[in-house]
């Protein structure tokens, strides 16, 4: 969810960023429960496939957003990524209206933060 809201705002605002995405711990597919929620704001995950990402992926980064789940030891006195932890529930094993809401949050802090870094 997060990906996509944020290729939206890149997209809306013409800006050129990379835009990565991946988990530690990635699901095998992009939940029904999630595609359905996201298909109500326009925006299709049908073809999307969670990957892993990599540390080196992360350290890349000027900024990286997780859900609360990154076990990924991407701090130190050597990085200089700006790391935001939003810890969100997982909406694999929610239903709809959990989906919902969780999905209007991640929605809140992407604009937040593209309005942040764009500004």
């Amino acid at each position: 969810m997060a990906t996509a809201f944020a290729e939206r705002e890149r997209d809306r605002r013409g800006l050129d960023v990379d835009i990565v995405t991946g988990g530690t711990r990635p699901a095998d597919r992009v939940h029904g429960v999630v595609v359905t929620a996201m298909d109500e704001m326009g925006i299709d995950l049908t073809g999307r496939t969670p990957r892993e990402i990599t540390t080196e992926e992360l350290r890349s980064c000027d900024v990286v957003a997780t859900m609360g789940c990154s076990t990924l030891d991407i701090e130190g006195a050597e990085s200089t990524v700006d790391v935001r932890d939003w810890a969100l529930d997982d909406p694999g094993e929610a239903d709809i209206e959990a989906v919902r809401a969780i999905r209007d949050e991640v929605e809140r802090r992407v604009v937040a933060l593209f309005d942040e870094v764009d500004g």
